[in-house]
């Protein structure tokens, strides 16, 4: 018993994100089997799944998750960290008999639907896990500000007291001509 404990703390323990770069092949079954819902429509259901599938590649860095995809019309997501705000892990009953599941991963663009999908991960939970910690280490370092950031930062400050300033002035001007209408 004592094996097969250390066996599977072995293997959260090796879990490394870098290692997934495409989806698992069960999920082309799933899209297959999704693509039956459409009836007599199943070839033009299947055929962009199948696309979709073939060119469908993850990569997971120290800065963030790209994912790309397509044939005629190629989408890329990058996002970094410190962008995600939610991951969430979702199984349908299919899903759960293949052993697949999909990590939604939401940042705070005001979109109701997520930034980016991850499909057909068999590893969900320590991949989840994996991002959860990610997404916390990267905010824990954006409160230490870099060399140059400070300095940035004042710019921006001296620039936002300047329009600050500017705005009183034209307040000021248009104020007479405001009050004697008054």
């Amino acid at each position: 018993m004592s094996e097969l404990s250390e066996s599977s703390g072995k293997s959260a323990a090796e879990f490394r994100a870098e290692d997934i770069t495409r989806p698992a092949p069960v999920l082309l079954k799933y899209y297959i089997l999704c693509s039956f819902l459409a009836g007599p429509f199943f070839p033009f259901a299947l055929v962009p799944l199948i696309f979709k599938y073939i060119t469908l590649r993850y990569r997971f860095d120290e800065s963030g998750i790209a994912m790309q995809w397509g044939v005629l019309f190629r989408r890329e997501i990058y996002l970094t960290y410190r962008r995600i705000q939610d991951i969430h892990l979702t199984r349908n009953i299919v899903q759960r008999w293949l052993g697949l599941a999909t990590l939604a991963v939401q940042t705070a663009s005001g979109s109701a639907t997520p930034e980016m999908s991850i499909e057909g991960i068999l590893e969900a939970e320590p991949l989840r896990d994996h991002l959860y910690a990610k997404m916390r280490g990267a905010r824990g370092e954006s409160d230490e500000p870099h060399q140059g950031e400070t300095d940035e930062d004042d710019a921006i400050l001296a620039l936002l007291g300047e329009i600050r300033d500017s705005m009183r002035q034209l307040a000021d001007q248009s104020s007479p001509g405001g009050d004697a209408s008054a």
